[in-house]
């Protein structure tokens, strides 16, 4: 019989045991999350050895196999620089779960005098390209960290930061996240999505002379000059990560390493599958479990970065993805981090003060589809993973549960007064979206209660929990925002229907009743024609909208990524980074503007303040990706400077280049 993961995390590997108690969903005050053993389909189980693990490994991803490996439906290919050499190349919107729902008095608001990373949780930072704790600007531009001194505006520190590889058949690397800690930053970089390939497909006909890692995370001293004091090469793309205190909880994709065999002239798809199944069961364990290299305190290690019986898995899974947390005190030396391995797939990741949730729609990131096994009835169900983090050692794996549809983002989740809030989509021809609530039961993440029928025949465009009531954007052709009651776990239900033309892409709280969305306007056929900031009244049951600004021809930042949102309550202030295009119907001219749009917003109106240019209007360029409000100053972020300007009237003050 399979052990159940939890059941004995020292033995097994998962973890270190819970030091914390209370703050994991569904347990009360004093009790202990040691769960019963189950069997059930989505329960993680432990490898026994490193034979069961790879025997089980095989088995799972064979079904997946093709003429070019593990790709299939939803897999890009890109030619290398000379020959039949490709690269697969993941869908970049997947990455970065990128955000979640923030709860009113979050870290975005004022905290002493400066503002923060527009997060999910309050306490629960998040990675992004800029940082500051009020006395400096730390940010990543170029291949380079920046440290900017906010009193005499002047960069005093910029570390050049280990790329990887810059080979074209591999890609080059993007540094743009980051985290802080008092004098240390902890940047993710990914080099590339990287595919073993045989080596008469590369260029050249022979491997590179040195290994090529997927991802690197880089610890940096930001003291003085700057100076990297580790890194940490990786299999695998960074998928996301969570810090609370000094430790991030870093979240990082792998595939296996497999020199596939591709078809070319003398090479049918039906030879080139056979030869790929044959590397398959040829292969070793060492094969399928992610390396790493490590350069920390003077010294170069390597080898496996996860042991076998560190590694769990659900009952179904296809074999072609491995999800990997990894613990890092930016306090002290870097590591490896203790990590903690699941056979699965997934691109979403959502954390609180004590739990780290992974959720997995089954829809494979190296194959691109999923498998009829893993969809009753032509729909999706997402798995939701809940690991306990209260401890100081590895994540433990303490529960997991099941939705029906597929996630939008981190939005989509909201842990609440011991409740877990899911809304999901269903993947079917008339698809429709739902909340879910669930509750830890054992070892179960159970289902208490579902309100669904939600934008019939559209899909979830932005969500927003605020306490016990949710809000929901859906569109095809009009945005209705649902406002959805959840102070009965068991009963949710709708108590609000507002149906509006447009969408908002991202919904923010801005004072008591009162919430934000941004998006696009659009027609009653639903073609979209310009930016839209919606004020929504949220005091009674059903939300109305008070006000709105448009930006004809325009688009933020903020629709795919929430980092880029600044709320400065203080102020009554927004900024959203914009660009604009509109073509004048009569002379067909163009007239093309860009910049960090702000916005005064008071109880019931939105009116512009302006924009702060990093360009001469006549040539914009791009919009400053960031904005951070310091001792009364507004510093906007861009792609090769920083510009402060003066709060109360957008005039420049300093323009420091990067």
């Amino acid at each position: 019989m399979p052990r159940a993961a939890v059941a004995a995390a020292a033995v097994l590997g998962l973890g270190v045991g819970v030091a914390g108690s209370a703050a994991v969903v569904g347990l009360a005050d004093g009790e202990q999350p040691v769960p019963p053993p189950t069997t059930g389909e989505i329960s993680l189980v432990a490898y026994d050895s490193c034979e069961a693990a790879l025997r089980e490994l095989k088995n799972a991803a064979m079904p997946h196999v093709g003429p070019y490996g593990f790709a299939g439906p939803g897999v890009d290919y890109e030619a290398g620089a000379e020959g039949d050499a490709r690269v697969a190349v993941p869908d970049r919107n997947s990455t970065g779960g990128v955000s979640a729902a923030e709860a009113p008095g979050s870290s975005a608001g004022k905290q002493g005098g400066h503002s923060t990373t527009n997060v999910h949780e309050s306490g629960v930072e998040e990675p992004d390209l800029v940082k500051t704790d009020g006395r400096r600007v730390v940010t990543l531009a170029d291949g380079a960290l920046d440290v900017v001194d906010v009193a005499t505006r002047k960069r005093t520190a910029r570390v050049e930061l280990p790329m990887g590889t810059r080979d074209s058949v591999y890609g080059g690397g993007a540094a743009n996240q980051l985290l802080l800690d008092g004098d240390r930053a902890l940047v993710m970089i990914t080099n590339g999505y990287v595919m073993s390939l045989p080596a008469e497909k590369l260029p050249g006909g022979t491997p590179p002379a040195k290994e090529v890692w997927g991802s690197q995370l880089v610890l940096v001293d930001l003291t003085g000059a700057g100076k990297v004091i580790g890194t940490l090469q990786l299999d695998g793309f960074l998928l996301d990560a969570r810090q609370v205190g000094p430790v991030a909880r870093v979240v990082v994709r792998s595939t296996p390493r497999l020199p596939f065999a591709y078809p070319d002239l003398p090479t049918s798809h039906d030879a080139a599958t056979k030869r790929n199944k044959e590397i398959v069961q040829n292969s070793s364990i060492e094969d399928w479990l992610p390396k790493y290299e490590l350069t920390s305190g003077g010294r170069t290690s390597g080898g496996q970065l996860t042991e076998c019986t560190a590694v769990s898995h659900p009952q179904r899974y296809n074999g072609t993805g491995m999800l990997t947390v990894l613990s890092v005190d930016l306090r002290k030396e870097l590591t490896t981090g203790d990590p903690v391995s699941i056979a699965a797939d997934g691109d979403t990741v959502y954390g609180t003060g004590a739990s780290l949730y992974i959720a997995d729609d089954h829809v494979s990131h190296e194959t691109g589809d999923v498998p009829p096994a893993e969809r009753p009835q032509g729909d999706v169900r997402t798995e939701i993973y809940q690991f306990d983090i209260s401890g100081e050692g590895r994540p433990v794996h303490v529960a997991s549960g099941r939705v029906d549809g597929v996630l939008l983002n981190q939005y989509s989740l909201s842990e609440h007064e011991g409740h877990l809030r899911v809304a999901t989509t269903t993947d079917t021809v008339e698809s429709e979206s739902m909340v879910s609530v669930l509750t830890r039961r054992g070892n179960e993440l159970a289902q208490v209660g579902q309100v669904g029928g939600l934008g019939k025949g559209e899909r979830i465009y932005s969500v927003r929990y605020m306490g016990d009531v949710a809000y929901l954007v859906t569109f095809r052709q009009t945005d209705p925002l649902y406002t959805v009651d959840l102070s009965d776990p068991a009963a949710p239900k709708v108590t609000g229907e507002l149906k509006i033309t447009g969408y908002s892409a991202y919904l923010h709280p801005v004072g008591e009743g009162r919430l934000l969305g941004v998006g696009q306007e659009a027609t009653t056929e639903g073609r979209v024609t310009g930016l839209q900031v919606s004020l929504f009244d949220t005091t009674a049951d059903g939300a109305k909208r008070l006000d709105q600004h448009q930006v004809p021809g325009g688009s933020s930042e903020v629709e795919h990524d929430p980092h880029a949102f600044l709320h400065w309550p203080d102020r009554d202030l927004v900024v959203v980074p914009i660009t604009s295009s509109v073509v004048d119907s009569r002379t067909g001219a163009g007239n093309y503007d860009a910049g960090a749009l702000v916005l005064r917003v008071t109880e019931n109106t939105v009116d512009e303040v302006g924009i702060v240019r990093h360009n001469p209007r006549d040539n914009p360029g791009a919009p400053p990706r960031r904005a951070l409000v310091v001792n009364d100053e507004l510093w906007t972020i861009g792609h090769a400077d920083v510009v402060v300007s003066d709060l109360d009237n957008l005039n420049q003050l300093a323009r420091i280049a990067l």
